[in-house]
């Protein structure tokens, strides 16, 4: 009995020292973070965009 505890433990133990799925979600909170930056450079940048032209229409 005590031995297939012990067996379980080394089993539960040895599957959360894997690290291979660390990485991926590493990888996962990467993209998201730079697909943040950007969106988020992209939304200023047009609104830039857009408000030089309308400087421009507004002068012609």
């Amino acid at each position: 009995m005590v031995s297939r505890i012990n067996e379980a433990l080394t089993w539960l133990v040895a599957r959360y020292e894997r690290e291979d799925g660390q990485a991926l979600a590493e990888y996962g909170l990467l993209l998201a973070l730079i697909a943040v930056v950007c969106i988020v450079a992209l939304t200023a940048l047009g609104l830039a965009i857009a408000g030089t032209l309308s400087t421009i229409t507004g002068k012609l």
